[in-house]
């Protein structure tokens, strides 16, 4: 006879999770599937998210019937692991029975296809559906199918579909009795509990289930999520005993979790509305009065909108706009929350320190929201010295609880970030929940909830706009909302974000002159076909444009700085590449006499210059002394700071002077931000008004359209500016016009560069070679577009469709994350080498492009070799070398 006070546990009852330090302790496969079941059932009881769910599937609202018949379905997502090649994976071998043999090993999910693939296991699939009584679960819906495709939805929770074609070989055994364990009897007891912890979900009569795959989508993302918090156990804790009552205990548990989380905001709403109104721009902002796109973006726009764009000069407040449109929704009940996307960490890093102190103003200090920076990777390193790494949730939990504060999970894993009630990250986060990568239902569900707040739209390529697009229409159709900001954003491009879930044929804008006409600055919403007009800024600027032919001259580019910095003028040189701005710096070092190395940029007695390939902690260090030596703040006197692209973005830089490289008349109206940006009265002679030299190659840029080398960043060959057509318009304004009056001109001038009209005119003007150019790239752009496609999530296909389910493509998910733009590889050093900058703080790692390696595999580690200053290190056989002018090759 067997001695049951001896044997294990989970040779006696179904087990969902165990300690794998001590596989004795587990926690009850009928418990979990409660905890999960309670988590969903809190998350639907949190207003926005149940009305997000809802509007998914074409509802003004759940009906109690209907959510209480998603909990049984979320409940049942782990009813897999009944199969015994599941629950023998803790066995030991003194566990199995003398003369038996230990079932094949199968796992939870994909051991579910032979319950549920036509092909599979006939005989378990018709007792399975028997003792769950799965034929009323399938008579939830209006024979759409759609009560099948939410099981599959709630088996995928995983983060990837569950693939019904493959593995569909039968194996029995998993699925019948073994030792003291029947998988039958365990179906049947958690179709008895499903029914007493969800006995609304069995009424008669109710509505059916919602047939749109949308709905089907963001009910996986929930589901997930329910499963993520419902298997914590600083929660959850073990329990591995049955016990009939057990799912009260699972509901007050569930309440607290998403309580503690941050998902529950009830409290917050209830202290919010009981204080004095805190949506004054004054009290909110460093500012007595909002300017006209503050007013018209958060006063004049109806709240209602789901989708705003907002057009303004760099420099105007655009960030203060959206933040105060976010404290009015967050007042009328709109929005839970905020997630601001950057185009870089950089950025990002720079405008949550901004967000912080709004926060910190619009918040009641009792239930203030963390403000989560969403950055992979984030450590002390990466950021400001006085950082402090995160750490892991339960070690920040016990901390936390003892100074009664929120806890940040959200902050816990970058899968999670969006999670968050206020994040500020990079917009490669947000768009993740619009590819077919692992737990894109995750993100996309949970960012549903809050404000998308996308900055500098424009910079997106087409591969960027279309998943941003996907991101958007799954969005909106949930009922969230999003507002989208840009500097300078053509009518073309316009459009296609003003529909992100239409696809319109190219011609459908407004004409080239309509388009001129249109007012900047300006606020765009889909119901309204025209921009509206936001009148003055008080940010109007003059600048003389002087066209240089100078683009390869690295000695004149040095001579014309440094005239300017010996005038007390601080200069800022952009160059589209990093191998120019380099050159441009060894050339001013070159071309400078003791009395000049003063006017030269340092860090700790370093002369260097600002891009992106430095180590992020020495990225952080250098944006912090840009910011000291161009700042608002600065100190008088003249500096030269070279630099690439990052310049651009976020860092709140005031040149009295701008040597620009030609690009895109967006990018350089963007760059020109960058130069008189506040008001000062110490400008130097020669520097009173704004001037921007921009550097161009000549008269003729015909030979980049055949150049694969030295191309600055220019044409087909130039990875940096694709389209030429782009770049010669750029250049024929850069000499038609010697004064900008910005922001009066900035419509004009980025239609004129960018309308199809405009381009086609250059096509027809110059020949044949341009036109196979404009074929070329119109190719280049469609196959983006293709593979934006191919690679988005799509929300609009059921996960049970024709009895298969949708599937993630084959191809690994790296190359889908590759082509975001992560087109770099992560070195990990040992030992870690010092800083060029800093010999007491050593460098952990280096992103890597990955087209220098040649196709080497990168080992685990790679030591570094010490040089003065800095270090240089191998892969394969190609050389490398960090050091102050940052990393370069061999």
């Amino acid at each position: 006879m067997t001695n049951y006070s001896t044997t294990p546990a989970y040779t006696r009852y179904h087990w969902a999770k165990s300690d794998r330090a001590n596989p004795d302790r587990i926690h009850l496969l009928e418990h979990h599937l409660a905890d999960v079941g309670a988590c969903f059932e809190s998350l639907l009881r949190q207003p926005t998210i149940g009305q997000r769910l809802a509007c998914a599937g074409g509802l003004e609202e759940l009906h109690p019937t209907m959510a209480a018949r998603l909990c049984v379905f979320a409940a049942l997502h782990d009813i897999g692991k009944v199969n015994m090649g599941f629950q023998t994976l803790i066995w030991r071998e003194a566990d199995i029975p003398p003369g038996q043999r230990r079932p094949v090993k199968a796992g939870h999910i994909q051991g579910m296809v032979p319950v549920l693939n036509e092909n599979g296991d006939t005989e378990t699939a018709k007792w399975f559906c028997s003792v769950l009584k799965f034929d009323e679960l399938l008579g939830w819906d209006d024979s759409s199918g759609s009560a099948a495709a939410l099981f599959v939805a709630a088996l995928s929770h995983h983060g990837s579909p569950l693939n019904l074609s493959e593995n569909i070989s039968s194996n029995s055994r998993a699925w019948r009795s073994f030792a003291s364990l029947d998988p039958r009897e365990c179906v049947e007891r958690i179709g008895k509990l499903v029914r007493q912890w969800f006995d609304d979900a069995f009424a008669p009569d109710a509505q059916p289930l919602p047939s749109a795959p949308e709905f089907q989508h963001h009910f996986l993302g929930l589901c997930t999520l329910a499963d993520w918090i419902g298997s914590n156990e600083a929660w959850f804790p073990y329990i591995d005993r049955p016990d009939d009552n057990y799912m009260d205990r699972a509901r007050r548990q569930a309440e607290k979790a998403v309580k503690d989380i941050g998902l529950d905001i009830g409290e917050q709403r209830r202290v919010f509305a009981a204080m004095p109104l805190r949506r004054n721009f004054s009290d909110l902002f460093d500012h007595p009065e909002p300017n006209a796109i503050q007013r018209q973006t958060a006063l004049e726009t109806p709240l209602t909108e789901p989708l705003v764009i907002i057009e303004s000069e760099t420099g105007s407040g655009k960030t203060e706009a959206a933040l105060w449109r976010f404290a009015w929704m967050y007042e009328a009940q709109l929005v839970d929350g905020l997630y601001f996307a950057l185009p870089t960490r950089s950025a990002a890093n720079q405008i949550h320190e901004r967000v912080e102190r709004f926060v910190n103003k619009l918040f009641p200090e009792g239930p203030r929201p963390d403000v989560i920076l969403a950055v992979p990777g984030y450590n002390p390193e990466d950021y400001a010295p006085e950082a402090v790494a995160l750490p892991k949730y339960d070690e920040q939990a016990a901390h936390r609880h003892e100074h009664g504060e929120e806890k940040p999970w959200a902050s816990e894993s970058s899968k999670r970030y969006l999670a968050a009630q206020i994040a500020v990250g990079t917009v490669d986060q947000a768009m993740l929940g619009a590819l077919q990568v692992r737990h894109a239902h995750l993100r996309s569900s949970c960012l549903a909830r809050n404000l998308l707040v996308v900055d500098e739209v424009h910079a997106s390529d087409t591969y960027m706009t279309e998943i941003i697009r996907a991101l958007l229409a799954a969005h909106t159709g949930a009922g969230g909302y999003a507002l989208l900001m840009s500097a300078t954003l053509g009518s073309t491009a316009q459009e296609k974000w003003l529909r992100p879930g239409q696809r319109r044929a190219d011609g459908q804008g407004p004409s080239l002159e309509k388009a001129k006409a249109r007012p900047y600055p300006a606020v765009s919403i889909a119901s309204n076909p025209e921009p509206i007009s936001a009148g003055d800024n008080d940010q109007a600027k003059t600048v003389t444009i002087v066209p240089t032919p100078a683009m390869s001259d690295f000695a004149q580019t040095a001579h014309f700085a440094l005239a300017a910095a010996r005038q007390g003028a601080t200069v800022l040189v952009m160059r589209n590449t990093v191998d120019y701005a380099v050159r441009t710096q060894q050339a001013v070092e070159a071309s400078a006499t003791d009395a000049d190395w003063p006017l030269l940029f340092t860090a700790n007695g370093c002369h260097t210059l600002h891009h992106g390939r430095f180590a992020r902690s020495d990225r952080r260090l250098l944006d912090g002394l840009v910011e000291e030596r161009l700042g608002k703040e600065r100190e008088p006197g003249g500096c030269i700071v070279v630099g690439t692209q990052p310049l651009e973005q976020s860092l709140d830089i005031d040149a009295d002077l701008l040597i620009t490289d030609l690009c895109p008349v967006d990018v350089l109206l963007q760059r020109i931000g960058r130069l008189h940006r506040h008001v000062r009265e110490d400008r130097p002679a020669g520097c009173t008004g704004a001037r921007c030299v921009v550097l161009t190659p000549g008269d003729d840029l015909t030979p980049y359209l055949t150049r694969k080398t030295d191309c600055n960043g220019l044409g087909p060959n130039g990875y940096v500016y694709r389209s030429l057509h782009v770049l010669e318009a750029t250049r024929r304004l850069v000499h038609e016009y010697p004064v900008w009056r910005i922001p009066e001109m900035n419509r004009e001038l980025v239609e004129r560069a960018t309308h199809p009209e405009a381009l086609d005119e250059i096509t027809r003007e110059l020949g044949d070679e341009w036109k196979s150019h404009a074929i070329n790239n119109a190719g280049g752009y469609i196959a983006d577009r293709q593979q934006a496609h191919g690679n988005a999530l799509k929300f609009d296909k059921s996960f049970l469709e024709d009895n298969r389910a949708i599937l993630f493509p084959s191809r690994a998910e790296e190359n889908i994350r590759t082509r975001l733009g992560d087109d770099r590889v992560e070195i990990t050093f040992g030992p870690q080498p010092s800083s060029p900058f800093d010999p007491a703080r050593t460098i952990e790692r280096l992103d890597l492009p990955l087209r220098w390696l040649q196709g080497a595999e990168v080992p685990a580690r790679v030591s570094p070799t010490a040089v003065e200053p800095g270090f240089e290190f191998s892969v394969g056989i190609e050389r490398f070398r960090y050091d102050r002018l940052g990393l370069g090759r061999g």
